[in-house]
C-alpha cells in the first residue's frame, strides 16, 4: 500500500475523540540517523519512515495542559504537567505515518501509571520544569522512575521569528498524525489531530542530554539538523486501531 502523504493540515480522520489536551511551549530538536540503526527499535509491522533516505531522532520538551477524556473537561491538577520525549519516525504496512516513542518523561506520576497500563507507552516519572527569560527557554528533566534513575536533560533554546513556509524536513518531523505502540501482543496506531503547527525558528544555546542514550539510541553527536519552537496547539486523539479496525482499551486487555 502507498505511504500516506506528509500533510501539514489534514482533516480529522476519526469520528470521535477519546482524549483531548493541549501541547504548549514545544521545542523540537532533531538529528539524522541511518534507518538501519532505528529499525530494530520499532514495533512489529512498522519500519523507519525516511526523507530522502534518512530517518530522524527527536528530543521534544513541552507542557501538557488540560488532559481530559472524550468531550469532558480537562482533569484538574493531574491533567497538566511537563513532558520530554525521545521519538522516532515510523510507517506501517498500511502506509500510515506516525511516531514511535522510545521514552516519555512526565512530571505527573498518575499520568505515567495510566499510560503505561493502558497503551504500554514507555512513560517515566521525572522531575521537570521550564524557565523562561525573554526569548530564552530552558527545559530541565531528571528521571525518577523506573530508570535509569537520575538520567537528565537540559535544553536551552532562543526562539526566533515565525516560519511562514516550513521546509520539507520541518513538515516531516512535525506533521505527524498518530503514534505506533506495541500493546497486548499487537501493534496499535493511535491517531491524533490538531490545527497546523505555528512554528518558529530557534537556536540551540546549550544541550546536556542523557535521555537519548538512555532510550537505546546513539547519543547526540554534533548540532541538531533542525531546531524548532511552537507556542502550541489543541490536540484530539481517536480510538486505537490495528490493521484498520478499532481496538478499544478494554478489548486489548
Amino acid at each position: 500500500m502507498d505511504t500516506e502523504p506528509v500533510e501539514a493540515a489534514p482533516e480529522q480522520a476519526f469520528p470521535r475523540s477519546i482524549l483531548r489536551q493541549r501541547w504548549d511551549d514545544l521545542t523540537f530538536l532533531h538529528w539524522a540517523v541511518e534507518p538501519a540503526v532505528v529499525a530494530p527499535l520499532l514495533p512489529p509491522g512498522t519500519r523507519p519512515d525516511t526523507l530522502d533516505g534518512v530517518s530522524y531522532v527527536g528530543l521534544i520538551g513541552f507542557r501538557m495542559v488540560g488532559l481530559g477524556f472524550g468531550r469532558g473537561p480537562g482533569v484538574p491538577y493531574f491533567g497538566s504537567f511537563w513532558e520530554t520525549n525521545v521519538r522516532l519516525y515510523s510507517v506501517d504496512d498500511t502506509g500510515r505515518r506516525a511516531v514511535v516513542f522510545r521514552s516519555l518523561d512526565a512530571s505527573r506520576l498518575a499520568a505515567v501509571l495510566v499510560a503505561r497500563a493502558t497503551l504500554r507507552l514507555p512513560y517515566m516519572w521525572s522531575r521537570m520544569r521550564l524557565e523562561r527569560d525573554g526569548d530564552r527557554y530552558t527545559y530541565r528533566c531528571r528521571r525518577r522512575w523506573p530508570g535509569p534513575a537520575g538520567a537528565t536533560s537540559r535544553m536551552v533554546v532562543r526562539v526566533g521569528e515565525p516560519i511562514a513556509d516550513p521546509t520539507p524536513l520541518e513538515h516531516f518531523v512535525t506533521a505527524r498524525w498518530g503514534l505506533h505502540t506495541r500493546a497486548y501482543g499487537r501493534t496499535l496506531h493511535l491517531p491524533n489531530w490538531h490545527p497546523r503547527w505555528p512554528l518558529h525558528r530557534a537556536e540551540l544555546v546549550h544541550l546536556d542530554d542523557e535521555l537519548v542514550a538512555a532510550a537505546g539510541l546513539p547519543a547526540p553527536d554534533g548540532a541538531p539538523v533542525s531546531v524548532l519552537y511552537s507556542p502550541g496547539v489543541p490536540v484530539r486523539f481517536g480510538p486505537p486501531v490495528t490493521r484498520g479496525r478499532a481496538a478499544q482499551f478494554r478489548q486489548s486487555s
